[in-house]
């Protein structure tokens, strides 16, 4: 039965603490064993996907509210969202093709599963003690007595086998977010 839930698993955490260094590395475990993966990643910058001067920019300027740029190897859909508000996320979860997993970097207030990455050299405090959505601290100090406090499962940053493992096990433990 196809429907528009997906098993989201977020990926949190404080400007530089690595989160996507850790997407980057653990697409291709999860994809080695078999699992189907795409990612949102959200930003607090404006971007752009093409350059001045190029067909789908101009389309755009001129005013079209999507434009759909297709070749034989991608597609992709750049949606002007003007002066509407921000997308929600649960929107653009709807949005992507059904996945066996689906990675979300952001959406930090967002209440899907999440793992904080946590660098206590960042200087940043941990996100978790306000967000019981947080499963689990990845961390590259692991014995640090702050991440241990919390009670939460405490992931070695190195180590993205297990956090790969500990992904997957608690997608099957709750395997559908809509």
């Amino acid at each position: 039965m196809q429907n528009n839930s997906q098993n989201v698993m977020g990926i949190i955490g404080s400007s530089g603490s690595g989160k996507t260094t850790l997407l980057a590395d653990l697409i291709p475990i999860l994809t080695a064993r078999g699992f189907s993966v795409s990612t949102i990643k959200h930003t607090h910058h404006g971007f752009d996907l093409d350059n001045p001067g190029k067909d789908s920019y101009r389309h755009r300027e001129a005013g079209a509210r999507e434009v759909l740029l297709t070749s034989s190897k991608r597609w992709a859909l750049l949606h002007e969202c003007g002066e509407e508000k921000e997308a929600d996320v649960s929107e653009l979860i709807k949005r992507m093709s059904l996945v066996d997993i689906l990675l979300i970097e952001g959406f930090k207030k967002h209440p899907f599963p999440k793992i904080e990455v946590y660098r206590p050299g960042v200087g940043k405090p941990i996100l978790a003690h306000n967000d019981s959505s947080i499963l689990a601290l990845a961390t590259d100090e692991p014995n640090d007595h702050s991440v241990i406090e919390l009670g939460l499962p405490v992931l070695d940053l190195e180590d993205t086998t297990n956090i790969a493992d500990f992904i997957i096990a608690n997608i099957i433990a709750n395997p559908v977010f809509s």
